[in-house]
């Protein structure tokens, strides 16, 4: 995998929740599950996947989730430009050698992507994402498991976007049986009083990594449909 810069691919996993923390607030749908004592990353042992290409980012877009795919109550979150100055990253030495200078920015950073996110009404301060990658079948998986395993390479640690500290607390999570590979966490956010947990789910099927990120009752909803809907290109 060639990243640009590490350290805005492993954090900017985080920039959903950082970006939008002051307004978040607890739910039902934010409570942490069960942590999991297997890897973050799980493989399957057999398959019988066919190389295929790299997706285009054009093909990409045309394969995220849109409202009708989601149900009622979710509305498309208009793209905002993203903030990315003075941050950085205490308590995680795996974390604090990438550099925090780029901390909420980027995400997995292949080359081929596309993203949307939702708001739910259903749930306040609920939303979702998805994010799609296509690269060859190694990168995706060399990449994607570093991503991961230097997010939960520490149980807690502190980020400092500005003048905001941030409490992050990161642990492991089952990951749903599907794809060839697959990765999930769950990161508790603390900020001003107020607490929000994210969830990351990502899946890769073939050349094509799916990432779901969001409220967790969000993420394990809809994480399915979503590699359904990527894999219909397959």
């Amino acid at each position: 995998m060639l990243l640009r810069t590490t350290s805005a691919a492993v954090l900017g996993l985080t920039a959903l929740t950082l970006l939008t923390l002051p307004g978040c607030s607890n739910s039902p749908s934010a409570t942490p599950g069960p942590s999991s004592p297997a890897a973050t990353r799980q493989k399957n042992t057999t398959s019988d996947e066919t190389p295929s290409e790299p997706f285009s980012s054009a093909a990409l877009q045309k394969l995220l989730l849109d409202e009708r795919d989601l149900g009622e109550g979710y509305t498309l979150k208009p793209e905002t430009p993203s903030h990315h100055d003075d941050v950085t990253v205490t308590g995680c030495p795996a974390l604090e050698q990438l550099g925090g200078d780029a901390a909420t920015g980027g995400s997995l950073n292949f080359p081929r992507r596309a993203k949307a996110a939702f708001l739910y009404a259903g749930t306040s301060g609920a939303e979702v994402s998805e994010e799609l990658y296509s690269d060859t079948e190694a990168k995706l998986s060399q990449g994607t498991d570093r991503i991961f395993d230097a997010l939960t390479s520490c149980p807690s640690y502190q980020v400092l976007a500005g003048s905001t500290p941030v409490d992050v607390a990161t642990q492991r999570t089952a990951a749903p049986q599907l794809g060839d590979e697959r990765w999930s966490l769950q990161m508790t956010y603390t900020a001003g009083g107020r607490t929000t947990v994210v969830k990351q789910t990502a899946i890769r099927t073939g050349t094509t990594v799916v990432l779901v990120a969001g409220s967790p009752g969000l993420v394990d909803t809809h994480v399915d449909k979503a590699l359904a809907k990527a894999r219909s290109a397959h």
